[in-house]
């Protein structure tokens, strides 16, 4: 995933997976740390979303920033933090959505759905030439050695990390299914 869209897929997924969770966070009325949908959406972001935003900035740097900046000149601090942040805008999303969710108010959630998912297709046209290929920085901005995403590494990493995203929020979505079903019974 490019960098620039974590935060906002991330903060969709978030508010998409409290919605999912309604039943189960209505019935457990605590804190949210210590809720059950809480610790699962803490191990999606910390075993499914970190990793898929980590592996691009790891091996294909170049496009995981746009080809904005170079980035081996980018500090491994920066690059931490920006994976950090990606991986952090699920569980805000997820938290700022249970207010709403535990009131029965999903305007708020679906807004905190669409908002950031509206911001990043519009942001697509802008961007769709850079996410179409693969190459180091030197090479999109000399317009040489760039290759075709399909043909390349990383559209097999594309491929790879998608599928493992969607396995990941299956599985998210399937366990929090089912807590929202016992809270239902």
């Amino acid at each position: 995933m490019p960098l620039p869209f974590a935060p906002l897929v991330g903060l969709m997924l978030g508010a998409a997976l409290a919605w999912v969770a309604a039943p189960e966070l209505n019935r457990q009325g605590g804190p949210l740390v210590t809720s059950r949908p809480f610790a699962v959406v803490m191990a999606f972001a910390s075993l499914v979303w970190l990793p898929a935003t980590g592996y691009f900035v790891a091996f294909h740097g170049d496009w995981a920033y746009l080809y904005l900046v170079p980035w081996r000149r980018v500090p491994s601090a920066v690059d931490l933090l920006f994976v950090l942040a990606g991986t952090f805008a699920v569980v805000v999303g997820f938290s700022g959505a249970v207010g709403s969710v535990r009131r029965r108010r999903f305007g708020p959630v679906l807004a905190l759905m669409i908002v950031p998912s509206s911001v990043a297709i519009a942001a697509l046209p802008f961007v769709g030439r850079r996410l179409a290929v693969s190459g180091t920085y030197a090479q999109f901005h000399g317009d040489f050695g760039t290759e075709p995403i399909g043909s390349s590494l990383l559209g097999k990493g594309v491929l790879l990390m998608g599928v493992a995203l969607a396995l990941g929020v299956a599985f998210t979505v399937r366990a929090l299914s089912r807590m929202a079903a016992d809270a239902k019974s």
